[in-house]
């Protein structure tokens, strides 16, 4: 599985923070002092004229405050923009789709479930919006990224095969983040410590395209370098909400990147769901992965 893929999962959105309003400043007290003035004679310079003589009141307006738009701080999901009601109180609405940018190559597009392609992803998720509340709206997601195209079903063999790759790529995903992390902030103080043993053991086996044997046998003898990679990993995808459990949603960064390049991503993620909820909990996670239910610990997601 190419290393590249890598920097697909490092995309992440963030919203932006309104500016906040600096407290004021206290009013300095005025300070009075007495000054003392030698009285002088009107006249005796030619230029000098009475104190105030000239002196005209200005009006000084203040200039008009535009008040802050309610929208700025209001955030609405995938689909939906934020619109005032009548009473100025911000509201999340359904996207026209013909307000989406337009597009600019083949990359932009995407296939929803419906096997249909959609111009961008804004598009897909504009028309999911104007399906809400329909059976035919929740049973539509994005599917993969780019346009649809055949994807050969994966048969059994295939299938054993990929979490072998998907394993391998996930540690060395980590041993990558570890190496570019220059005060990046890409791991945090304690994922860093996990992937710096990883990263200084001998043993550990480098990227590149291996066999399946090789696959099979290393995460045999180096078992204990895997557990933490797949622990981590779903802890990336469990943040809308972060609740112990995959949505299909949640999935999305990972599967549609993938799908295209890996037929076998659907019906693995699909036989991971052990209970058919339509979730994936933490401990079918591992166990897809071919974790020990004894080294599966909530803990490790850091």
């Amino acid at each position: 599985m190419r290393v590249w893929l890598f920097f697909v999962l490092c995309l992440a959105g963030k919203a932006l923070a309104a500016p906040q309003q600096q407290d004021a400043l206290p009013e300095e007290e005025e300070v009075i002092e007495d000054v003392v003035t030698e009285e002088t004679v009107i006249g005796a310079n030619p230029v000098q004229v009475e104190v105030g003589e000239f002196d005209e009141a200005i009006d000084e307006e203040e200039e008009p405050t535009t008040p802050e738009n309610p929208c700025l701080n209001h955030h609405c999901k995938h689909g939906k923009v934020c619109e005032l009601d009548e009473t100025n109180t911000p509201m999340c609405v359904c996207q026209d789709p013909s307000t989406c940018p337009a597009t600019v190559g083949e990359f932009e597009k995407v296939c929803g479930t419906d096997n249909k392609t959609y111009s961008s992803s804004c598009h897909f998720f504009a028309t999911k919006c104007t399906l809400e509340g329909t059976k035919k709206g929740h049973k539509l997601h994005l599917d993969y990224i780019g346009p649809c195209k055949f994807i050969p079903p994966c048969v059994d063999s295939e299938l054993t095969e990929f979490p072998l790759r998907m394993r391998d790529w996930l540690k060395n995903v980590l041993v990558s983040l570890y190496e570019r992390d220059e005060d990046n902030n890409l791991l945090n103080e304690k994922q860093k410590m996990r992937v710096k043993k990883i990263h200084e053991n001998e043993k550990r086996l480098e990227a590149g395209d291996h066999p399946m044997e090789l696959l099979a046998r290393d995460f045999e003898k180096n078992y204990n370098m895997y557990i933490f990679p797949v622990h981590w990993q779903f802890g990336q995808l469990d943040q809308h909400p972060i609740d112990g459990y995959l949505s299909h949603t949640e999935l999305s960064p990972l599967r549609a990147p993938l799908i295209p390049m890996e037929h076998c991503t659907t019906r693995f993620f699909e036989e991971c769901d052990l209970d058919n909820d339509k979730y994936i909990a933490l401990d079918e996670w591992a166990k897809c992965f071919g974790i020990k239910d004894q080294d599966v610990d909530q803990n490790m997601i850091i």
